[in-house]
């Protein structure tokens, strides 16, 4: 395999157009490192298992649909447990930290990470990193066993703490040195893996036998690549609740509007999910699909026609939408916090305020409810699926680590785990295409404007390639959106 000048990816090509775009391993700088039969043969959990074993040459194709003359395009190493290993389960010496925002299903991944290196590998040394980047070099550490974390599941937010920021490249690999750590499993945003990247560069710098394992997480399920992130369904679910409860208040009284903000920074899935599973709401508003106020075709002419027609109305706004909007207003300054994200104003309570102005400059009465679930939803504990989601996230960062594949992260490539490099999860943003039909049936379920000029529409579909005798004249996108529906699957 040749490596195209990116250290944190292999490349090797095959026929038919076939790529795999391949992750470190830690014989790539240690090349006489020993390995050893894969413990699971002689687990008695597995013993009705068919194949324990992945084959070395399994990869998951990133295009799932093409043409006959196709070339069969990107594919990643395929993960799970190999019949070797580069760890000795008695030598292991694991740690875990989270960092970023809250997440419906950390607890989760941590339990999993710990009773997947007890239960399957017989590893005995786990450490817990508290208080997320900065807590390798400034805080105390928890020893975690399958006893400590057994209902952690069931809580929300995460039992190791988190933190924004606080990233020293040389005093992280320092810690981890010094403490004979040799296995790290980061969870965390595109910021945290960007830099699980960099500490993996480090610790191959100088030449370490530690395996650098990244678990994707955000709520927004803004990361590219992967199907979806954990926590995304629970998200949609909550979010449930706090549209239910705009529709009903809004129903209650004359003229009611239930306003809803819901995560969402950049990209609006939470707020389009939400929307299509309620069918309670009549307008969406995403950070991907600009929108304006007043005149013919605004937001306030929309509105208006709601409540004529219906008595009551229920918006749903992402976090990130109208932010342009927003600034020019209020005149805000960038600002950022400690992960370099830039500060939003809050985009709910401002609309809702230049909501009710308009409709009293006009003496048109209305009763607008507005309610910020936010926080409420990272913090609960995941659903059953995310549970499930998260297990086999687990499950498959440990057969990775113990296999010898470092600095990889790791998720469901059209539905099956692999093992993808950084770059690849940090190098763009997963967002809502919206000359998609997910979009086209928000649109369809609200009857909702688009808020888009003819010119807006035409330079979007200009943006995507040109389609090829696929259904509706649509474009199979290698890098599709990857929570949306793929339009070629329909």
């Amino acid at each position: 395999m040749g490596n195209p000048g990116d250290t944190q990816m292999k490349l090797a090509t095959g026929e038919g157009g076939y790529v795999l775009e391949d992750v470190p391993h830690l014989t790539d700088y240690l090349p006489d490192l020993p390995s050893y039969p894969n413990p699971l043969q002689d687990n008695p959990a597995y013993s009705a298992v068919k194949q324990y074993f992945v084959n070395d040459d399994d990869t998951v194709t990133q295009k799932i649909v093409v043409h006959k003359d196709s070339p069969r395009g990107v594919h990643f190493r395929r993960a799970g447990p190999r019949q070797r290993v580069y760890f000795e389960s008695d030598e292991v010496h694991a740690c875990i930290v989270t960092c970023g925002g809250l997440c419906p299903g950390l607890n989760t991944v941590i339990r999993e990470i710990v009773c997947g290196l007890y239960h399957m590998y017989g590893v005995k040394k786990i450490l817990g990193i508290d208080g997320g980047y900065r807590g390798f070099y400034s805080k105390n550490t928890i020893t975690l066993t399958p006893k400590v974390v057994n209902d952690i599941h069931k809580r929300g937010g995460t039992v190791l703490g988190t933190s924004r920021g606080g990233h020293d490249t040389s005093k992280i690999v320092d810690s981890i040195q010094d403490r004979g750590i040799n296995q790290v499993y980061i969870l965390g945003g595109d910021g945290t893996q960007r830099g699980a990247a960099v500490i993996f560069e480090e610790i191959r710098r100088r030449g370490l036998k530690v395996a650098v394992a990244g678990i994707p997480k955000t709520i927004d399920n803004d990361i590219p690549v992967i199907d979806k992130s954990f926590g995304f369904d629970t998200a949609v679910e909550e979010a449930q609740r706090a549209i239910n409860a705009a529709h009903v208040e809004s129903l209650s009284i004359e003229n009611g509007i239930g306003l809803v903000k819901l995560m969402g920074r950049y990209s609006g899935f939470i707020a389009m999910y939400a929307t299509l599973a309620s069918r309670d709401v009549d307008c969406c508003l995403i950070p991907e699909s600009p929108f304006y106020l007043e005149g013919s075709g605004g937001l306030y002419e929309y509105i208006e026609k709601r409540l004529k027609e219906n008595g009551h109305m229920v918006i749903v706004i992402a976090e990130g939408a109208g932010q342009d909007l927003v600034s020019e207003s209020l005149q805000s300054m960038d600002q950022q916090d400690a992960s370099g994200n830039k500060l939003l104003q809050d985009v709910g309570l401002w609309i809702s305020h230049r909501i009710k102005d308009h409709f009293a400059k006009k003496k048109m009465p209305i009763n607008l409810k507005y309610i910020d679930p936010t926080y409420m939803i990272r913090a609960i504990p995941s659903i059953a699926s995310d549970n499930v989601y998260c297990t086999l996230l687990a499950h498959s960062a440990v057969h990775g680590a113990m296999a010898g594949y470092t600095g990889f992260t790791v998720g469901p490539v059209n539905g099956r785990h692999a093992y993808i490099p950084f770059n690849r999860i940090t190098e763009k943003q997963n967002k809502v295409v919206i000359t998609d039909r997910m979009w086209a049936r928000l649109l369809s379920s609200t009857n909702q404007p688009s808020f888009l000029n003819p010119k807006d529409i035409a330079e979007a579909k200009e943006e995507k390639q040109p389609a090829t005798g696929l259904l509706d004249g649509e474009n199979c996108k290698e890098k599709k959106s990857n929570t949306e529906e793929d339009p070629c699957m329909v």
